[in-house]
């Protein structure tokens, strides 16, 4: 295998690119090269669709999340007209931000600097000395700028800076149905981004969250003893057998447009009785699965109360659907990364039910939590790793001999082979050689 170091002056070309992935591997300056960054905002953030929130998030008018598109600023508001808008959070005359709160809920949005404000539907209603200005200021035309392309799916809001490329549909393709399984999770078809939230920050790459299920055996060793100790209670309920490994029914699976799961369908459905009888014992659980058969009838309702809501879906490049939380990544810099968690409330449900779904959420992912803080850390372990230049490769080559193409065009590995890695760099491939 061809070990060259690759060096570069700070321009990247179409060739040079496309000499970082091969055939099973790539060269760690994805990971770590600040050139490759910034090509990476501007081919991937500003082109392709990013998940900006849930609809739930802004529920009544005046209601805002601020957010970002790459290191593009953004407010996510409800407008007095109920409409969700996004809007870059830029105000038109100098190019201050006009909202510096991650949340809450207003009238107006003021830019401090010279007093222009702005209503919730980002029209500029007051303009500080008018009088200095002639005919040539049309104030119309200086409200804040909306977002070039703004879709939902079931309430999951995409924005894209782009004024053009493909349907939200067309982007979402496979994985649109993966998403329905935690919003079908509840008997009403609604989920709520309401149950509180958590950053965490990292020194690594971006590209490095999530979507691997060959380390929990390994990163997790001590989680999944736990569930072997304790199979009837919280997460364990669904994770009985361990499923992570590969003798397992639980698979990776790639949709194409770098979309990837962790697999845990037919698993789970190994062990819905004893899944339901779990839920049995928490107040409201016995109801809630009458509601679910009632809503959904028995086959369906089988798999969605089996995979409990958790759909272990990551959607490419910055939102992933793990357990009982949505997750936003925030790429900061080639070695720096920020990532959101937001728990998710079933609508439909017991107070009992959502209370201990955000428990478990806490066990695992929360600051104290059994597992994420080793994520964290193994992503910075690793990225201090990738700063040798001496054979630079990364291996991501696990289990390709074995993948399959399914019916429906995915392609399915064993849970610890790197399906999900492979289909992620397929797509940043052909993102980062597209014309800029």
């Amino acid at each position: 295998m061809n070990q060259q170091i690759i060096h570069t002056s700070g321009t990247w070309d179409k060739d040079g690119i496309a000499g970082l992935v091969g055939d099973g591997r790539v060269h760690s300056r994805v990971y770590t090269d600040p050139d490759i960054f910034e090509l990476e905002l501007a081919r991937i953030y500003s082109t392709t669709w990013i998940y900006i929130g849930h609809v739930s998030e802004v529920p009544t008018a005046g209601d805002f999340q601020t957010r970002t598109i790459g290191r593009t600023p953004i407010i996510m508001v409800r407008g007095q007209d109920n409409t969700v808008r996004v809007l870059i959070n830029r105000c038109r005359h100098r190019g201050a931000q006009v909202c510096e709160t991650e949340k809450g809920h207003t009238k107006f949005f003021r830019c401090w600097y010279h007093g222009w404000i702005f209503d919730t539907a980002g029209n500029l209603i007051e303009m500080t000395g008018r009088e200095a200005y002639d005919e040539r200021m049309d104030a119309s035309a200086m409200g804040l700028t909306p977002v070039p392309r703004v879709d939902t799916y079931r309430g999951f809001i995409f924005a894209s800076l782009s004024t053009q490329g493909e349907r939200l549909d067309e982007f979402l393709s496979g994985a649109a149905p993966i998403i329905d399984l935690i919003v079908d999770a509840s008997p009403t078809g609604e989920i709520y981004a309401d149950g509180g939230s958590h950053k965490t920050e990292y020194r690594g790459n971006w590209k490095l969250v999530g979507m691997d299920g060959y380390h929990p055996m390994y990163l997790h060793a001590s989680v999944v003893e736990n569930m072997h100790r304790k199979p009837d209670s919280g997460i364990a309920s669904t994770h009985r057998s361990n499923p992570f490994d590969d003798s397992a029914a639980t698979y990776t699976r790639g949709f194409g447009h770098g979309h990837s799961m962790l697999d845990f369908r037919e698993h789970r459905l190994q062990h819905y009785e004893q899944h339901c009888e779990f839920l049995k014992k928490i107040p409201g659980g016995a109801e809630y699965i009458r509601a679910m058969q009632a809503a959904y009838g028995d086959e369906r309702a089988r798999t969605l109360l089996s995979i409990g809501g958790d759909p272990h879906l990551g959607l490419f490049p910055n939102m992933q659907l793990i357990h009982n939380q949505i997750r936003i990544i925030t790429p900061l810099a080639a070695d720096h990364t920020q990532v959101t968690m937001i728990a998710v409330r079933l609508g439909g449900v017991s107070d009992e039910i959502n209370a201990e779904r955000l428990r478990q959420h806490e066990s695992f992912y929360g600051p104290a939590g059994a597992g994420s803080p080793d994520d964290t850390e193994i992503f910075e372990r690793v990225q201090r790793g990738m700063m040798a230049e001496v054979n630079p490769w990364l291996d991501i080559s696990r289990g390709m001999a074995r993948e399959t193409i399914d019916a429906d065009g995915s392609v399915v590995g064993r849970i610890s082979d790197e399906v999900p890695q492979r289909g992620i760099f397929q797509h940043w491939l052909k993102l980062m050689t597209q014309s800029s």
